[in-house]
């Protein structure tokens, strides 16, 4: 069953198929202006790296501090025993333990977002990863989620820290916030987004990382962003 659209709908979409590129100004505006469907929708990037003889698997991976966060709540789990653990719980995480966390793992249970861990667990949880690798949300020390300072880490999380990897095709995606933010608000995070991504550049890299930025919206077409460096 073919679901029917509004007229609206499908002239603001259009009005976004006819822009291909913009600056991240006008493109912001054209997506704020264009809403294709009644919910809050995710303003999406897709980062197209320069991979030259690389296969691009693991190419790219860190996290960016999103200035505005994401708009989306965000569930944090804590590997860590001891202080650590009690720490992480004050500091407002959603899950915290070591083995018995471990166990519901392997079992197929996980309910959470992002995964932290204390060092001394991470010789405990390397049998898991596995099941966290392919959700790209294993603890690793370039994602800043292998760490003793177990309260930073969460508040950064919670307040709009992203982690990021590239794909095979050399393409790192993200959301990084909602159509209902301001056009200042989702250019600053757009533009953070951008320096992370910068600074994990590998150093058998020559040369310009970024080769393309398109910006899209959950239900809609994308635009090629200008300009970027």
């Amino acid at each position: 069953m073919s679901i029917k659209r509004s007229k609206r709908y499908k002239e603001n979409k259009e009005n976004i198929s006819k822009i291909k590129t913009a600056s991240i100004n006008d493109a912001i505006k054209a997506f704020k202006g264009n809403k294709t469907v009644k919910f809050d929708e995710t303003l999406d990037i897709s980062v197209m790296l320069n991979k030259e003889k690389n296969k691009g698997e693991g190419l790219s991976r860190g996290f960016a501090q999103l200035p505005n966060g994401t708009g989306k709540k965000i569930k944090v789990a804590v590997f860590a025993i001891g202080e650590k653990a009690k720490e992480a719980k004050e500091a407002g995480a959603d899950i915290v333990g070591n083995e018995d966390l471990i166990k519901e793992i392997k079992d197929g249970k996980i309910n959470f977002d992002v995964a932290v861990s204390t060092p001394e667990m991470m010789k405990n949880i390397a049998v898991i990863g596995e099941k966290l690798g392919p959700l790209g949300i294993m603890p690793n020390p370039k994602t800043g989620t292998v760490t003793d300072n177990i309260t930073k880490t969460i508040k950064n999380i919670k307040g709009g820290q992203i982690q990021f990897r590239s794909e095979k095709n050399a393409i790192v995606q993200a959301g990084i916030g909602k159509i209902s933010f301001t056009e200042e608000n989702l250019i600053s995070n757009f533009k953070e987004f951008i320096v992370a991504v910068n600074k994990s550049k590998p150093d058998t890299i020559k040369g310009k990382f970024i080769n393309k930025v398109y910006l899209s919206t959950s239900m809609g077409p994308s635009i090629k962003i200008e300009n970027i460096k």
